[in-house]
């Protein structure tokens, strides 16, 4: 048989050469039908593809479609989706030429749609859409809303959309209707396959803590669980074994407040029937009256061939706030500490935080044989706002040699009114 293909091959070249296409497409489409009995599928889709040639040169368009359409067929069986999507696309430019309407109309719609699915298998699902747009001027309006196909596309990007499986329900409910060959009927299924694993996939999103400050790093945990998936690849319908679920990509959309911290390393591959755990982590810069982390966008791949992008709409809004105020105390000698003679102390408040410290008092707490000679041992102002410093001097006077402590105590309150206490020891040794 395979003499024989080689045979048809070569009398068809001579034909084509001597400008007999009538003759020559009928060998180049014999030996493509003798090439796809041998399997030999990339041999056969290059007969068709010249059969096409021999019938446009002939003007008839009718046939020249056929080819295409097997070419596309062809290449579809070798999983070269995009190359029968170029061959469908292909043939909607002679469309035009067929005589009567009807066959205008039902070519058009065929020819879209058999493009659609092959971009829709590729992640492409957008540009197969607006193929589909774009033909349809080219159509009666009633034969396009009646069409079984044109509702295919609908529920398919439906089921993705809106992951409701209902839409499934109604392909499957028309599936006998749908006049494909053979190989395009093995398209759709795999166009099933994708939509019934967005309608499958379990993913769960939760936070570490329930509220974070604009300090603190936020770790998102992500776990996907591909378990469902195992009844996908159990069903005799679809016929196809899902081995591997990769996600080479995660794109998420983030409030202006936050950026990415820390990603996950790509890519991730599951073994389906098994989950995965990633984490992602964000900085706050500061607070918004709405911050959110959300929608994402996997970009996906099944078995290395079918590709997809998984749509998770969840908007996850975590609970931000200020990071509450804290002080900085410290104490100075201006001179040195003797028995019996007056040195100047500097005490100093500082707020080195982000947040505002309201309502602030100061006390400090000396010991009996540190006697106050001026100055004031509390302090209260109204607010220290970040960045900003209180500062003032004391004047002590010690009675007796020894190792002393002072004490400051600092209590205010954040924003929200939360009390808060801070103090600080500072020793204070007194020579003769």
């Amino acid at each position: 048989m395979a003499k024989d293909a080689e045979k048809l091959l070569n009398k068809a070249e001579k034909l084509y050469k001597a400008m007999q296409y009538k003759r020559a497409a009928k060998v180049f489409s014999s030996a493509a039908d003798l090439s796809l009995k041998l399997k030999k599928y990339e041999l056969a889709r290059d007969c068709y593809v010249k059969a096409a040639k021999c019938s446009i040169n002939e003007q008839k368009y009718s046939f020249t479609l056929d080819f295409l359409r097997n070419a596309g067929n062809m290449s579809i069986l070798i999983n070269n989706f995009l190359e029968a999507q170029n061959f469908f696309r292909e043939g909607l430019n002679y469309i035009s030429n067929l005589r009567t309407l009807s066959d205008r109309n039902y070519n058009f719609i065929l020819f879209s749609t058999l493009s659609f699915l092959c971009l829709f298998v590729k992640g492409k699902q957008e540009e197969g859409l607006k193929l589909v747009k774009k033909y349809r001027s080219n159509v009666e309006d009633d034969f396009f809303k009646e069409s079984q196909l044109i509702r295919l596309i609908t529920n398919l990007t439906l089921s993705i959309k809106n992951k409701n499986e209902s839409y499934l329900e109604k392909i499957l409910t028309n599936f006998e209707s749908y006049r494909f060959h053979e190989s395009e009927i093995n398209l759709l299924k795999q166009a099933l396959v994708i939509a019934k694993v967005n309608t499958s996939l379990k993913i769960n999103l939760k936070f570490d803590k329930d509220v974070y400050t604009t300090n603190d790093i936020i770790h998102l945990i992500m776990e996907i669980d591909s378990k469902p998936l195992l009844e996908i690849s159990n069903d005799p319908f679809f016929n196809y074994k899902i081995r591997e679920l990769k996600i080479s990509k995660i794109s998420i959309t983030l409030s202006d407040n936050f950026t990415s911290y820390k990603k996950p390393e790509f890519p991730i591959s599951i073994n389906v029937g098994d989950s995965h755990i990633t984490e992602f982590m964000f900085k706050p810069h500061f607070q918004t009256e709405r911050p959110f982390i959300g929608p994402m966008v996997l970009t996906s791949e099944i078995n290395g061939n079918l590709n997809f992008y998984y749509e998770f709409s969840e908007v996850l809004e975590p609970v931000l706030i200020s990071p509450p105020p804290s002080l900085t105390i410290s104490l100075k000698n201006l001179k040195p500490p003797l028995i019996g003679t007056t040195f100047p102390l500097e005490i100093l408040i500082e707020n080195k935080s982000e947040g505002e410290a309201i309502d602030l008092k100061t006390h400090i707490e000396f010991p009996e044989n540190l006697k106050l000679m001026r100055g004031t041992l509390e302090k209260q102002i109204y607010s220290l706002k970040p960045n900003e410093n209180i500062r003032w001097e004391i004047n002590v006077k010690p009675t007796e040699a020894g190792d002393y402590i002072i004490k400051i105590i600092a209590q205010f309150s954040d924003p929200d009114k939360n009390l808060i206490t801070e103090s600080k020891e500072f020793p204070v040794p007194i020579k003769l």
